[in-house]
């Protein structure tokens, strides 16, 4: 049977989430036993290399070139680890928690033939606080791959020994950010590190440390089990295999759904999503969560792949849309998402921790009716003020993007809102 949906063909509505018995019924751990029995940590990275698996978190980075960094051998430093990164607090993003509650075991497999892949000792499993589902059955799938043999000491009788820990994230966006997780990991202040030394090399606790997103690692088990050119074949695109997109908003049918990487824009939204509401017109949507462009009407045939949505002025992102109608203020929700990334900024570098409260005071006095002409250009400076490589890490520069995409789109609504010294969507 062909399968073409490897990441939710497990999944059931309103399912309890899978216990073991029946992931192991649907061939579950059984590319950890494939992997463990005949395939060298180097074998498990080249074939994933050749599956060109790139990183579901946003980045888009190669996945078995990330791996291939991190030192092997006798000499090399221990203990080594792998952390999944499962903070998931972009605003509109929703897909790494139902892989966690819906089909634990997937993730952790993944996990296992990643830290297999790099020979670490301990791997963590770093969740956002309020997934507080996810983190009961996060915990019962551990204890159940420990009793099956799957995990602890010497696994299926290979000698290798994994301990794998879930970590309650404290509660900030930057936590998702890679150093600054790691640090929010040693008990610290989440606030980025500079790079170099690249986690690969030195990450926790100044180990070589490999973080991964939780949809990048429930990817693993089915290239391993299936090869890497099976895994191509599912895409549409140069990108390989498939991807879960979402849409939020006022669409008829908002959801997630795992499809093709090439999957147009238009599909996902008038397939899949049904739409706009009855009354409603479509105006834009930012195309990967909160921190990336806006694309519009002109872009809907993009493909939803990295290259394609880059060449289309944004970025992929998370894949998951939040699509804006044209009964709802544009000015009004991007005030929102900068409120939003200006409350969570760590503070460290100075651009970021006090230009991104004042854009969103700018945009609240627009809003309020209290905007004046020159406010506009203020916005535009400050967008390319808290650009990329303005700034300490990419926080400052993703919550730009929403800002400096609706001045170029959606320009005639803020000037409505300083001309008529209100927003012209209220009421009264």
């Amino acid at each position: 049977m062909a399968i073409d949906r490897p990441l939710t063909e497990r999944i059931r509505p309103g399912g309890e989430g899978a216990a073991i018995a029946a992931y192991e019924k649907a061939g579950g751990y059984e590319a950890l036993r494939k992997a463990l029995a005949g395939m060298t940590p180097q074998e498990v990275t080249k074939l994933v290399t050749e599956s060109n698996l790139r990183g579901r978190g946003g980045a888009g980075f190669p996945t078995g070139p990330k791996w291939s960094f991190v030192p092997m051998g006798s000499d090399a430093p221990r203990p080594k680890y792998l952390v999944a990164n499962a903070d998931e607090m972009e605003p509109g993003t929703f897909k790494d928690r139902l892989l966690m509650e819906e089909d634990p075991h997937q993730l952790i497999e993944g996990m296992l033939l990643a830290a297999y892949a790099i020979k670490a000792d301990v791997a963590y499993i770093f969740l956002r606080w309020e997934y507080r589902l996810a983190e009961r059955r996060l915990h019962r799938a551990i204890a159940e791959a420990v009793e099956a043999g799957y995990l602890g000491r010497n696994i299926l009788g290979s000698g290798w020994d994994l301990d794998m820990f879930v970590h309650i994230s404290a509660g900030r966006y930057m936590c998702g950010e890679e150093t600054g997780l790691l640090n929010a990991l040693e008990g610290k202040r989440a606030t980025p590190r500079a790079k170099p030394p690249f986690p690969q090399v030195s990450g926790l606790w100044g180990k070589p440390t490999i973080v991964q997103n939780v949809e990048t690692l429930c990817n693993v088990p089915h290239i391993i089990a299936r090869g890497a050119a099976w895994y191509r074949g599912l895409s549409r695109s140069e990108d390989s295999g498939t991807k879960l997109f979402g849409a939020s908003g006022k669409v008829a049918r908002p959801g997630l759904w795992e499809l093709p990487m090439g999957t147009t824009i238009r599909e996902i939204l008038e397939e899949h999503a049904g739409g706009m509401r009855d009354g409603l017109r479509f105006r834009g949507l930012l195309p990967g969560g909160a921190s990336t462009d806006f694309l519009v009407e002109e872009h809907l045939d993009v493909k939803m792949d990295f290259a394609s949505i880059a060449r289309a002025g944004s970025r992929l992102g998370t894949g998951t849309m939040i699509v804006l109608d044209d009964r709802t203020c544009p000015v009004g929700m991007v005030q929102n998402l900068e409120e939003f990334f200006a409350q969570e900024s760590c503070g460290w570098c100075t651009p970021c921790r006090e230009g991104l409260p004042w854009t969103a005071r700018l945009l609240e006095a627009i809003e309020e009716g209290q905007g004046r002409p020159e406010d506009l250009e203020r916005l535009s400076v400050h967008c390319k003020l808290l650009g990329p490589g303005n700034t300490f890490c990419a926080l400052a520069p993703g919550a730009v993007e929403p800002l400096q995409s609706a001045l170029k789109y959606f320009r005639e609504d803020f000037e409505a809102h300083i001309r008529q010294n209100r927003c012209p969507r209220r009421s009264g």
